[in-house]
């Protein structure tokens, strides 16, 4: 699994021009389930993303996590993040999980941040959709598993 995090201050989606998720400070995150990836996996990188620490505490450092600030989720599934680009002029996304076990290890994903108990906002899987966020700092990380 694949998810690029970016802190936001606000973020939202948008789907044939219906927003369908938005959110106040949190994470911005996008997600991608690869060839080798299982739900087990998608719930474990939900758990480290909801642990990992990028927002600054009252001595300007990154200790505190999603969950210590009581911050909001907006996930949003990209299989783009899987992109080879080592040649050509072109992305392959043969390393991206075939449709129906990126759903699967999205929605395992999602449920598991939602069991969090933090505001969970989403996008809508397959869908061409529109991101709009401010980027907080700007923090921007990707983590994997």
């Amino acid at each position: 699994m694949i998810a690029l995090l970016q802190r936001v201050s606000s973020a939202s989606v948008t789907v044939e021009e219906q927003c369908i998720g938005r959110i106040g400070a949190g994470l911005m995150v996008l997600v991608c389930a690869v060839r080798e990836d299982t739900e087990q996996k998608a719930r474990e990188l939900a758990q480290k993303l909801m642990r990992y620490r990028v927002f600054t505490d009252d001595a300007g450092k990154m200790n505190l996590s999603v969950r210590d600030i009581g911050g909001a989720l907006l996930l949003v599934s990209q299989f783009t993040l899987a992109a080879d680009t080592r040649s050509g002029n072109r992305p392959s996304f043969s390393p991206a999980a075939p449709p129906d076990l990126g759903r699967a290890c999205y929605e395992a994903f999602v449920d598991e941040c939602r069991r969090s108990g933090l505001e969970v906002q989403t996008g809508q899987f397959g869908a061409h959709m529109q991101v709009a966020l401010v980027n907080d700092g700007p923090v921007t990380i990707r983590l994997e598993n």
